[in-house]
């Protein structure tokens, strides 16, 4: 039978099949596809964590091809490097961003009113707050009656009778820095500029309404739903190009950290960073004290190589860093040397100075913890204390080699004539001399040595 035959039906029986299936998709009606809108999220203190977690969900988001990003933040602020990161990646984004202050009882203060005054689109939920821009180290209160350093009087002509607040040259570089470059975002969004000064200068602080209708922001919404609704049909500048906003069909998708933000976050927490350094300075201690263990070393060479990497990521000053390394060498040496107590109990003193002082911060998310300090300093001084005890126990030990421990030792006669003889001692054949006359087997006592002789008395 001739195959041609049979292939031929089958071809046509295929197109019937297409064209089919074909008439059967024209005739249905067209479904749009669901377009997803990535929802980042801040909550508490905006530092490398959230930074990281941020810039790549935005880079993700404009990868992807997403309509919109959305930020959904409630935060009382946060470190300056990191906030710089995050707006970068905003301003530099080919996708629009929103940020929405939520939920009621929120907040935007210090770098969250940077952030939202960077976004594309600027909201807020009733009940929620922006503003208190300053930055920390210039809102730090003076002790009563005292006179702010640097702070000019109320005389006549002076800065501050101007109405203008001076202080030292480092704080007004900060403040003006931070005027500056809060009133280039506002004006670049061609929002109230006047108000992102003052919320930096003053630490003014506005509500969401009187956000609204200062226009600092450009919508209040109840909730993510009515921003969207809100945002449909609206056009929004993104680089040189204006992009009008279709909102109809979008989805909400929370984006979830992955783990490394989440360990970065984790190892980023001072208090942590400070346990890692520390677990990591007393397993290279342990190592090199028993050397061959392996444990401690290996794993104190890896909490310390992580604790470095914590620490590189967070605002350090270098002064507690050299009083912590100080203060590791001075515990180190106390083991080492002991001193009774002078090395450990200095490297201990050094070490809390240097932790006080480690991080430039006023931010109470990124300073130590002062139970967890006390912990720190209470456990070197525990181990300096135990490296004491040892030693003065050591001192008072009996020697127990080389020709001192002879010194005191007993034994049996093995032979005597007269006032020499040899004598069995540690499994061992001495010779030996005394004042008086030993007969054979008789337990004796060594009490001074010459050479390979030993002088004996008669034992108790």
């Amino acid at each position: 039978m001739d195959r041609s035959h049979c292939i031929a039906p089958l071809r046509w029986l295929l197109l019937l099949c297409l064209l089919f299936g074909l008439w059967q998709a024209a005739l249905a009606e067209p479904q749009l596809p669901a377009r997803e809108v990535p929802v980042l999220l801040i909550n508490g203190a905006v530092g490398p964590a959230t930074a990281d977690y941020i810039t790549k969900g935005i880079t993700s988001a404009g990868e992807a091809g997403a309509p919109l990003v959305l930020i959904r933040m409630d935060t009382p602020g946060g470190l300056d490097t990191s906030m710089r990161e995050i707006i970068r990646a905003i301003v530099n984004s080919p996708i629009p961003v929103a940020t929405y202050v939520s939920p009621s009882g929120g907040r935007a203060a210090s770098a969250g009113a940077f952030i939202l005054l960077a976004s594309h689109v600027a909201a807020m939920a009733p009940g929620t707050n922006v503003g208190a821009a300053t930055p920390v180290q210039m809102g730090a209160p003076a002790a009563p009656g005292a006179e702010p350093e640097g702070e000019a009087k109320d005389e006549p002509g002076s800065d501050k009778a101007n109405g203008s607040k001076s202080g030292s040259a480092s704080e007004r570089k900060a403040l003006n820095d931070a005027i500056a470059y809060i009133r280039s975002l506002a004006e670049m969004r061609g929002r109230n500029a006047d108000w992102a000064e003052a919320a930096v200068r003053d630490a003014d602080s506005l509500s969401a309404q009187a956000a609204l209708a200062q226009d600092v922001i450009d919508i209040v919404a109840r909730d993510s739903a009515d921003l969207l609704a809100q945002l449909n049909g609206r056009t929004i500048q993104v680089g040189a190009a204006e992009i009008r906003l279709d909102t109809t069909g979008m989805v909400l998708a929370e984006v979830e950290p992955d783990w490394r933000t989440r360990l970065l976050a984790a190892i980023t927490d001072p208090n942590i960073a400070l346990i890692l350094m520390m677990i990591g300075a007393y397993g290279l201690l342990f190592e090199f004290m028993n050397p061959g263990d392996l444990y401690p070393g290996t794993i104190g060479a890896i909490c310390l190589l992580i604790g470095l990497y914590a620490l590189s990521a967070l605002p350090v000053n270098y002064a507690g860093i050299a009083l912590i390394v100080l203060g590791m060498a001075l515990m180190a040496a106390e083991a080492f040397s002991p001193s009774f107590g002078i090395l450990g109990i200095g490297g201990v003193v050094a070490f809390g100075l240097g932790a006080t002082i480690m991080f430039d911060t006023d931010i109470p998310e990124f300073r130590i913890a002062v139970p967890v300090l006390g912990a720190v300093a209470v456990a070197s001084l525990g181990a300096t204390l135990l490296t004491m005890r040892l030693a003065l126990k050591s001192r008072q030990a009996k020697v127990v080699s080389g020709r001192e421990q002879m010194v005191g030792a007993t034994g049996r006669i093995v032979d005597w004539n007269g006032s020499s003889g040899h004598v069995h001692i540690h499994g061992e054949r001495w010779r030996a001399t005394g004042g008086a006359a030993f007969h054979i087997g008789q337990l004796v006592r060594v009490v001074a040595i010459d050479g390979l002789t030993l002088t004996l008395e008669p034992a108790a």
